[in-house]
């Protein structure tokens, strides 16, 4: 019996210690955990603020990029706009969607438009007697009272060359029979509108003009790559440049066709002139417009006897296109912080 209670007391005393062993050991394993993690705590506590301030200023840049992208989006918008704009001053803008689609602009015909052109009466004569700047004013101040007054109209101005206007109703968008109604109406009110106005270096000297309208077929289409432009071709043209030429101050000169035409139509006051020889075109019947059933208003809201007012200092006689393409160039020196300002 007692070799059995000895035998209990060594199991005792060895269990004791197997036990007082693995409670050391899971101590000193808890003990390392506990320090690791206060450890990584700390580092955790110190790391914060600088990760909190790199997100900051990761934020901060991430913004400062999106407001830079939708300025710059913006600006190349604005760019953009300008860019259509002085395209539509130069070109039609079906022709100018075509073109900016890399398609070919094939040239068209078109069977029946009407032509307008004018011409200042003793301009030659004037211009020997005025400085360069004087017929630059002059011409930019008549053309802006022209520009100002077709827009009322469905027309299109191809170009002016010199002291000739050129305008056309029934292409690059047919509109029926309509154009030579809106080429004629068009006329009365530019007669009208220029009846006041006098040379602006010369304030005794009122501004004649010759006006000569046509209707007829013609071809239009594109020519050339450097400075496209968009040209008229046929004897439409050159009948109606001749309505001008032979014509009379303040008076519109018309064609037979085009008399027929507003005939259709109705409403206009037309006198015959007679037979008149017309170079290259022979004997032909001609006639002067002369009024419009029930006048021609001023939709444009200026009074009777008022037009734009150009100072005589370069800058203003700048043409238009001109101040969008320095507009351009302005917007682009301050993107790049080129604005000495």
């Amino acid at each position: 019996m007692t070799m059995y209670l000895t035998e209990l007391r060594q199991c005792q005393s060895l269990l004791r210690a197997n036990i007082s062993a693995e409670v050391v050991s899971t101590v000193q394993v808890a003990s390392r955990d506990l320090l690791v993690a206060a450890g990584l705590l700390a580092t955790a506590l110190v790391m914060s603020p600088c990760i909190v301030l790199l997100v900051c200023n990761a934020t901060k840049i991430v913004q400062q990029f999106a407001c830079t992208l939708a300025r710059r989006t913006n600006a190349l918008r604005n760019e953009k706009k300008k860019c259509d704009r002085l395209l539509f001053q130069m070109l039609p803008p079906p022709v100018v969607k075509q073109l900016k689609q890399d398609r070919q602009v094939p040239a068209e015909n078109f069977d029946s438009v009407t032509i307008f052109f004018s011409d200042i009466v003793g301009f030659t004569q004037l211009s020997a007697v005025s400085s360069p700047m004087q017929i630059v004013t002059m011409l930019n101040t008549l053309y802006r009272l022209f520009d100002s007054r077709i827009k009322k109209y469905d027309v299109y101005k191809v170009e002016t060359i010199g002291d000739a206007y050129m305008v056309v109703s029934g292409l690059p968008q047919r509109n029926d029979n309509r154009h030579a109604g809106e080429i004629a109406t068009m006329s009365l009110d530019l007669l009208k509108g220029i009846r006041p106005y006098v040379v602006p270096h010369r304030p005794d000297e009122h501004v004649r003009m010759r006006m000569g309208v046509n209707t007829g077929p013609c071809v239009a289409g594109v020519v050339g790559l450097t400075m496209p432009r968009y040209c008229l071709f046929g004897d439409t043209i050159n009948t109606a440049s001749r309505m001008e030429s032979t014509g009379e101050p303040m008076r519109i000169h018309i064609t037979e066709q085009t008399k027929q035409c507003l005939d259709q139509l109705g409403g206009y006051v037309v006198e015959l002139r007679g037979q008149l020889e017309i170079k290259g075109k022979g004997v032909m019947n001609t006639y002067w417009l002369t009024d419009k059933d029930g006048g021609v208003g001023l939709d444009d809201g200026s009074p009777t006897g008022t037009y734009p007012q150009v100072a005589a200092e370069p800058p203003d006689v700048v043409p238009e296109f001109i101040n969008l393409l320095l507009g351009s160039i302005d917007s682009d020196e301050a993107d790049l912080g080129l604005d000495s300002s």
